[in-house]
């Protein structure tokens, strides 16, 4: 059993492709026994951190209720347009700034998450990379921290902003630009746009002021020393754990420190099967999955489109859709037979992990798109978001599925097109198949814990109070 002398705090914002993923981490250290494990988040969160103690115990420390507009899933519609807006996304990530860190609202955050380090007192913090109150308050207090990236290595390596430093090389696509590595004429003069157009973001009156009020509330706390620039934030750091592979970025020299792991997968069935979802994929041989995550607001059209895609797939292949009860009144009265609808699955990775699904048809979410690769499925991406645009070309660009031709909205006949052509052509499974042995290599939660477990945080505090 392995002991460390005092705790290690996990601390994470509760969405759940930020949290989960730390979630797994914890629990893989509790499965190996080893003591004072505790981990920071949201109250609503408490259930699913206990129920990670296996061998020895996970702590559960509340970081209070949810923050109102910070988590997508309590964005107003006007935010959701903004976010979300596919003509300009430059405007979509300045809406994606605006709502991140507001001083007034994540001041109970930075507040209890001092009170819990000082209550703890971690020898070492794993920390989401986004969650900036728990990495501004270890390095205020000292204490190492190990960060999670659940995106690309170069969404974190490379910068937005001109001449700052950058571990990709010069003309290398801008993070949430959507651009592919080898670029047009046209498409690299949007490259050195783009990157512009994000230092005057932050000269906007409104930004500047915010600014001034978080350095203020920062200096209120006694946090002198702040890191916001995400390659700061990986130099600070003592250990980054990268939840993809480079292979499928573009090339470039990631840092010493900086580990791809693939992404962290636990101990599979993850739950008990639902014994009618389990027998209708049993039933099935060709099952295209959809999933978009929990942040898309469908419209009316949308669902209709989608159902419209079911019924043309009839006789080829059936359709697993997971859509969220809250939307299933936009569904038609006429379902097509082969269209099974779901409001949850015990596992959306126990359905992956199912041979007879040969398709995932996803929005391009960094742990939707890594989780459905690392089952060796071939995709079809709607991007929905700021990152999941920069996915979806990568995904192009690696072979392993195709991209709807717009994000704003689908289209029945462009979808079934590109469904049925990932479907139809081996060479995207076959290259899918070959990135799941490279994501599989790459050791995932297992390498994780053992990476962090030999950090010397750990192995000089053993057997100290």
């Amino acid at each position: 059993m392995t002991e460390p002398g005092r705790p290690i705090m996990f601390a994470s914002y509760p969405d759940s492709g930020l949290f989960n993923p730390l979630l797994v981490l914890a629990g893989e250290l509790a499965r190996r026994g080893v003591d004072g494990v505790v981990f920071a988040t949201d109250e609503h969160r408490r259930d699913d951190v206990e129920a990670t103690s296996s061998v020895s115990k996970v702590g559960f420390v509340s970081l209070g209720e949810a923050t109102p507009g910070l988590s997508p899933s309590s964005w107003d519609d006007a935010t959701y347009r903004a976010v979300m807006n596919e003509k300009s996304r430059i405007r979509s990530f300045r809406a994606w700034l605006r709502l991140g860190d507001d001083p007034t609202t994540m001041a109970p955050k930075y507040e209890r998450i001092a009170a819990a380090v000082d209550e703890v007192k971690p020898a070492l913090m794993v920390v989401d990379g986004l969650c900036d109150p728990a990495l501004d308050v270890a390095i205020a207090k000292g204490i190492p921290y190990v960060m999670g990236i659940a995106f690309l290595p170069s969404n974190m390596l490379s910068t937005a902003i001109p001449f700052a430093r950058s571990y990709t090389p010069r003309g290398f696509p801008t993070p949430r630009s959507g651009l592919p590595g080898t670029m047009t004429v046209r498409q690299r003069i949007t490259n050195r746009l783009f990157r512009l157009r994000t230092v005057t973001t932050f000269l906007r009156p409104d930004m500047t002021r915010r600014m001034r009020r978080q350095k203020e509330l920062l200096r209120a706390l006694g946090i002198t020393e702040s890191v916001r620039g995400s390659v700061a934030k990986v130099d600070r750091a003592a250990l980054t754990l990268c939840y993809s592979i480079t292979d499928l970025d573009y090339p470039f020299e990631t840092p010493e420190r900086f580990h791809t792991v693939g992404p962290l997968i636990p101990p599979l069935p993850q739950a008990d099967p639902d014994p009618g979802l389990q027998a209708w994929l049993d039933a099935h041989d060709s099952i295209v999955y959809q999933a978009f995550g929990t942040l898309i607001r469908m419209t009316a059209a949308e669902v209709a489109a989608l159902v419209d895609v079911a019924r043309r797939l009839e006789g080829t292949h059936h359709v697993l859709w997971k859509l969220p009860r809250e939307q299933q009144h936009l569904l038609p009265p006429d379902l097509p037979a082969n269209l099974r609808i779901e409001s949850w699955l015990p596992s959306q990775l126990d359905v992956l992990a199912h041979p007879n699904v040969r398709l995932f048809f996803n929005h391009a979410g960094s742990n939707s798109f890594h989780e459905g690769l690392y089952f060796g499925k071939p995709q079809v991406l709607w991007p929905l978001f700021v990152d999941c645009h920069d996915i979806a070309v990568r995904a192009v660009d690696a072979g392993v599925g195709l991209q709807l031709d717009r994000s704003d909205t689908v289209d029945a006949d462009d979808v079934t097109a590109k469904l049925r052509a990932v479907a139809g052509d081996p060479a995207f499974g076959a290259r899918a198949e070959h990135l799941s042995r490279a994501l599989r290599d790459a050791g995932g939660v297992a390498a994780a814990a053992d990476l962090l477990l030999a950090l010397p945080a750990l192995t000089t505090n053993r057997g100290n109070p």
